[in-house]
């Protein structure tokens, strides 16, 4: 093809056309390393259904709007600190069960799912659109952030995730500066047969690490598992830390933390005497996922300890 008209160049023709197909180009087709194998996307999806919380956060981080998600765990719809950023998705099941019905009917261009998800629930969902799953356990010191790579090369935001990641990591620094060393948190649920203290390799665990708290309590809960058995009172002083971040799946935190206080022996924790306890939310601290929450918990962080949250 020739660009020229008599001897006269186009150069504004030629620049429009590099463009385009630079653009052809950009989000070419791309084989993703996934727990189940390779699996091949072509261009930039635009019907995209996430059947995980961490899923979701990154999409939206990412810049991308779903169509559909899963419900948060204890609740009916996303997680409440997702509310704003998808007040019209569409919900496709539960963390624990898939409505394939419903996602079929989205006709996604690519499925974004867990870790967690199951061979044939994989195979069911590959024959609806290219299925992501992430490879390695979600216990993983960098798991949020390998999803989150692996979900922006679905995306084709590559560049995008590298971003989130670094301006977090920004962030966690800025605050871990002003912590005193050594200080000590803990996470746990109160729920009506006693407390659970969360795992340290839980997602909040990890942030509250990378924002310079002490959280190790590995020893005390087995490996597979994101939480304890309930504790009784005589085992409450395994919850007790410099800093009690006590969690409850309703948005009632406050509730959850007066009644804990009727209990004598959570009174005496050296935690309570200290006044260190902070309600927050368990579906962003306890099931949450994504660039979004690993943020919304640094926020919290900061607002506790009085510190200021940006660099």
């Amino acid at each position: 093809m020739s660009f020229f008209y008599g001897r006269r160049r186009t150069p504004g023709l030629i620049v429009a056309l590099a463009l385009l197909l630079l653009a052809g180009t950009a989000h070419a087709a791309r084989t993703l390393d996934t727990a189940y194998g390779d699996v091949e996307i072509d261009g930039t999806p635009e019907r995209v259904v996430t059947l995980y919380e961490g899923a979701l956060d990154s999409a939206v981080a990412l810049g991308t709007t779903p169509l559909a998600a899963v419900a948060t765990r204890g609740g009916d719809s996303v997680a409440n600190y997702m509310h704003d950023h998808v007040p019209d998705i569409a919900i496709v099941g539960t963390a624990r069960e898939t409505n394939i019905e419903a996602v079929v009917a989205q006709r996604p261009d690519v499925i974004l799912a867990s870790s967690n998800l199951s061979e044939p629930q994989y195979r069911l969902l590959s024959k609806i659109a290219p299925t992501v799953v992430p490879k390695g356990s979600s216990f993983a010191a960098d798991a949020w952030q390998n999803e989150t790579r692996l979900f922006a090369r679905a995306l084709g935001r590559e560049d995008k995730a590298e971003q989130l990641i670094e301006a977090f990591d920004a962030r966690a620094e800025h605050i871990r500066a002003q912590l005193p060393a050594h200080t000590e948190a803990a996470v746990a649920r109160w729920m009506p047969q006693g407390p659970i203290v969360m795992s340290s390799r839980i997602f909040a665990g990890r942030v509250l690490s990378a924002a310079g708290f002490e959280t190790g309590n590995d020893g005390k809960i087995a490996a597979n598992r994101p939480h304890s058995d309930p504790l009784s009172l005589e085992n409450l002083d395994r919850i007790d830390s410099d800093w009690l971040f006590l969690a409850t799946l309703n948005a009632d935190g406050e509730s959850a933390l007066a009644k804990a206080r009727t209990s004598p022996a959570f009174e005496r924790l050296d935690v309570v005497q200290r006044d260190q306890v902070v309600p927050v939310d368990g579906q962003l601290w306890t099931s949450a996922s994504g660039p979004l929450a690993a943020n919304a918990i640094l926020d919290d962080i900061a607002r506790a300890l009085g510190i200021a949250a940006q660099p």
